[in-house]
């Protein structure tokens, strides 16, 4: 119920399917005898449309998300074990065209089959099951698996978690597949603006982990000036950005997060 609740509710509240719900309200209102208020609703959406298109408050958003954990550095000390969210690939496009298609989150794979180098003795997790409310029929991890041997890493190495469909679930799922001992050090792979949230929760469940944040998506907080050249990616950003603080929100009332906005201990 959780899983079909959390999609319906996050396509809701993402600004662009937001707009164009209170615009089509509006143009429905506009045509009836309550003109004047659907009118109204239909100017509310049109500005809301430009502020979220051009303006830079998605950046703003995801930046508060994305700066909230530093880049990992190595201390000297090397990881036990990897662990990668799910996010970053298409598995049924990819079963279907027989080759592995990434979306804007590809920095997770990119990552993965770099510290898989860096770090020859960790093990490497792949969590990611079919999270797609709509289409989303083939697990992502058994995809991951296939690509991670390809690319030399031995199969023993190699730990495919495939039932999450949910950040809370890859957490839970995980360690009941690790089963993490006390004293080794694991590092989670994610997209920065994901991180608080995946941090949280993976505290919730017992496992510590610390953060190897990628996919930053901006050059830092200088963007919190630039506007969009292009409708479209203003409003990706914010949908993006939106989505996690309204995830942050209900994992926290939910109590699947151990804070609202986690951060370094």
């Amino acid at each position: 119920m959780f899983f079909l609740l959390s999609k319906v509710v996050g396509f809701i509240v993402l600004p662009s399917n937001a707009i164009a719900l209170i615009c089509g309200l509006g143009l429905c209102l506009s045509l009836s005898r309550w003109r004047r208020a659907g009118v109204g609703l239909l100017m509310a959406g049109i500005a809301a449309l430009l502020i979220f298109g051009y303006s830079p408050l998605g950046n703003v958003l995801l930046l508060t998300l994305s700066e909230r954990f530093p880049a990992w550095q190595h201390d000297g000390r090397d990881p036990d074990g990897i662990i990668v969210l799910g996010g970053a690939v298409d598995a049924d496009i990819s079963v279907s065209r027989g080759a592995v298609e990434t979306n804007a989150s590809a920095e997770r794979v990119i990552a993965a089959l770099e510290l898989a180098r860096r770090f020859p003795k960790a093990r490497i997790v792949y969590s990611g099951g079919a999270g797609n409310l709509i289409a989303g029929l083939r697990a992502e991890a058994p995809v991951m698996g296939r690509l991670f041997e390809q690319f030399g890493i031995p199969r023993e190495r190699i730990v495919l978690e495939t039932r999450s469909r949910t950040t809370d679930e890859n957490a839970r799922f995980t360690r009941e597949l690790v089963k993490p001992e006390s004293g080794e050090r694991w590092l989670l792979v994610t997209s920065a603006y994901h991180m608080p949230r995946s941090v949280g929760v993976f505290r919730k469940a017992g496992f510590d982990v610390e953060p190897y944040p990628v996919d930053w998506r901006t050059r830092g907080w200088i963007d919190a000036w630039m506007p969009f050249d292009k409708l479209s990616a203003g409003l990706a950003r914010a949908d993006t950005a939106a989505h996690e603080w309204v995830g942050l929100l209900v994992y926290r009332m939910t109590g699947r997060s151990d804070a609202f906005f986690p951060g370094s201990r």
